[in-house]
């Protein structure tokens, strides 16, 4: 795959996860296309993926106007998750390891905050992140009663802050492919830009059907 092509890919992947929250539906397969192995790939789309934070953000500004002190919790709790996420990430072959040693019983864990189900999608997002964007607009849509767009906006600026807090790990301790990075992201922030309009001009309703549609397609995938 080519350089435009990922350009392409992150101008889809920024357009798809400032609307939806499905950024690697797009920008992780092309990766993968584009050569790197899976972790490699992974680590790399997580940082390219800032472009649709920056985009986001940018588009967003109406909707986030008189936010600041949601959106500033909201950031927290993911920075939190994603630092976390990271680091599972990056250790995971020890967890694993420990896990199998412990294999211990536990009982059935008590509903969580929403708090803890923020910091649990930051986690996720800074682990992995396909799909991060929808599980957060998911429980931000439960926890707070407002239109689509406000909801989205805080989606956009949390699940950024998560890989931006990841990628700081990432760049010291993950093989990221720093050109493919450059071109995605490039792509990403145009693509995010975009996003925003055009939730705040199509029809709340059809649009929320449409990006849960696209989390069943994407679950589904992912069981394929």
């Amino acid at each position: 795959m080519s350089e435009a092509l990922l350009l392409l890919a992150g101008v889809g992947a920024g357009l798809c996860g400032s609307i939806a929250g499905l950024a690697s539906l797009v920008s992780y397969p092309a990766l993968l296309a584009y050569g790197l192995p899976p972790f490699a790939a992974n680590v790399t789309n997580t940082t390219a993926m800032i472009g649709t934070a920056i985009g986001a953000a940018a588009g967003s500004r109406p909707e986030l106007r008189g936010r600041g002190r949601r959106a500033a919790a909201v950031m927290l709790q993911c920075a939190i998750g994603g630092a976390l996420g990271a680091a599972l990430l990056l250790a995971r072959d020890v967890i694993r390891r420990r896990i199998d040693a412990a294999a211990q019983t536990r009982g059935r864990p008590r509903s969580a905050p929403w708090t803890g189900l923020t910091v649990a999608a930051g986690a996720y997002g800074g682990y992995f992140g396909a799909g991060v964007g929808i599980i957060l607009l998911s429980v931000l849509g439960l926890r707070d009663r407002e239109p689509l767009a406000v909801t989205n906006a805080i989606k956009n600026v949390g699940t950024g802050t998560a890989n931006a807090v990841a990628v700081v790990a990432y760049v010291f301790a993950a093989p990221v492919h720093w050109w493919a990075v450059l071109w995605m992201g490039l792509g990403a922030l145009v693509g995010a830009w975009c996003g925003p309009y055009v939730v705040r001009v199509l029809p709340e309703r059809p649009v929320r059907w449409a990006i849960a549609l696209a989390g069943y397609a994407r679950a589904a995938s992912l069981l394929w």
